[in-house]
């Protein structure tokens, strides 16, 4: 059988090598996740949580090896290597903290003889399908409220990023995790399938792409068990005229190029007021000419490869297309001397004179380039945020608090913000629509999906 080969962005080289599951590992992980789960949804709540914060604790105490991992695997700068293992404590400790609420009973108005309420059962056996981009804090969104609500997890990381799933195990099992409970699979796209579509499995959680997503609901289809799809974005960011523009450049500009913008949340599109696009213009370029392309195990690194080189050639194309158009791009690739054609470097860029027409407005990029283009007023700027078969996160950035919240009614999106961007609040439900996908993780309403409504109606009085 072949191998899982993780490619490292960093140099091409084999990073990690692992042999694929085979047909009866599949099969008896899958059993395995069944059997535990009949005696894991018996275990108190406390007991529950007691174990989940004894994982997370394990797992932040090893947060410099991950943060090295991380850089190798998928390309991130290691300077920013914790930043992952602290949002992933931020979620999982949230998720804890919010199960109590959460999973309690629903009570009805009392009824004279009668005891009634409405209780919240794990669905079983939740399959979790995670990306290589945000590899912890995508997977930890479904993993910990599953575990928490009674359910257990079979998890199907990125062949990107393997040592993800390696290392949540490890953590589960320091802190007591039972058998059973969490388990992963090094499986292939086909096996992917084949899991969705095993009797076992009573909800798959999917991140990923568009494709992948309509993948995930094709394999579930008669199945009728729950699929929660967090797809893409090609999320805007409007800058209204009474903006404070320092703010607003830093902040969008960093939520277009962090992670060298492989967000599905990260702002790949910004519409400025006439009134203050130069200036904007002027000072996001000057910023985005300070980033230091280099190696990710390199400290002084701030923007890192894209994940690999066929992305780069993407996003290369999308500029190109721009560029024939009539687009302004202000950022010289010879400036960032490691930016080659043919490999996972790639210059970042900041195009001008943009339009709708251009793949770069409308196509997700997932890579260092970012449109800005001018508008002329509120109603403008929201017809274009809104022209997008995408719908995951929108900003708004204004000195009006109050009239950015009411222009943020008529946005279509799934989280909106006023005054920055790029971040996930686990206390608010994280969803999207269109292409984003459906379903929702995080707050109080992550455990909805991952937990069934079982009914209780008990007369009291014969």
């Amino acid at each position: 059988m072949s191998k899982l080969q993780t490619i490292s962005p960093i140099d091409g080289s084999v990073y990690v090598e692992r042999d694929y599951a085979t047909t009866e590992q599949i099969q008896q992980a899958l059993n395995t996740a069944q059997q535990a789960q009949a005696r894991w949804k018996k275990v108190s709540l406390a007991e529950r949580q007691a174990i989940c914060s004894k994982a997370v604790d394990a797992f932040v105490a090893k947060k410099t090896d991950i943060g090295e991992e991380l850089c190798w695997m998928m390309g991130r700068p290691i300077r920013y290597g914790a930043g992952e293992v602290a949002g992933f404590e931020e979620r999982a400790r949230y998720m804890i903290d919010v199960a109590d609420e959460a999973l309690q009973n629903v009570s009805v108005p009392a009824k004279t003889g009668f005891r009634r309420y409405i209780k919240r059962e794990a669905v079983g056996v939740v399959f979790v399908i995670a990306p290589w981009n945000y590899p912890y804090l995508t997977a930890i969104n479904a993993i910990m409220p599953a575990i928490l609500a009674g359910n257990t997890v079979v998890l199907k990381h990125s062949a990107q990023t393997p040592l993800c799933a390696e290392r949540i195990a490890e953590a589960f099992n320091a802190a007591g995790l039972p058998e059973g409970v969490f388990q992963y699979l090094h499986i292939s796209h086909a096996d992917t399938e084949s899991v969705i579509q095993a009797e076992q499995v009573n909800y798959v959680a999917f991140t990923g792409s568009v494709p992948g997503g309509a993948m995930v609901e094709k394999a579930a289809a008669g199945r009728f068990i729950g699929v929660g799809l967090e797809l893409g974005g090609k999320d805007p960011a409007y800058v209204r005229a009474d903006a404070d523009v320092d703010h607003a450049v830093e902040t969008t500009i960093d939520g277009a190029f962090f992670n060298s913008g492989q967000s599905c949340c990260g702002i790949e599109r910004i519409y400025v007021d006439a009134s203050i696009y130069d200036t904007f213009v002027e000072k996001a370029v000057a910023l985005v000419k300070g980033y230091q392309l280099g190696r990710s195990d390199n400290p002084e690194t701030t923007l890192g490869p894209v994940v690999k080189a066929s992305a780069a050639e993407f996003v290369r194309s999308q500029i190109e297309d721009a560029v024939d158009k009539g687009a302004v791009a202000h950022i010289d690739p010879t400036s960032f001397p490691l930016d080659k054609p043919g490999t996972a470097y790639l210059a970042p860029q900041v195009l001008t004179n943009v339009n709708h027409q251009m793949r770069v407005m409308t196509e997700e990029s997932f890579g260092p380039v970012v449109g800005i283009q001018k508008v002329n007023s509120d109603e403008e700027a929201i017809a274009l945020m809104n022209d997008s078969e995408f719908g995951l996160t929108a900003s708004i950035f204004t000195g009006d608090v109050e009239q950015g919240v009411e222009l943020g009614e008529s946005v279509e999106t799934g989280t909106f913000f006023v005054n920055r961007c790029d971040y996930l609040d686990p206390a608010l439900a994280w969803t999207g629509i269109k292409n984003s996908g459906r379903g929702c993780t995080l707050s109080k309403l992550g455990y909805e999906s991952l937990t069934r409504a079982k009914s209780f109606h008990v007369r009291t009085e014969v």
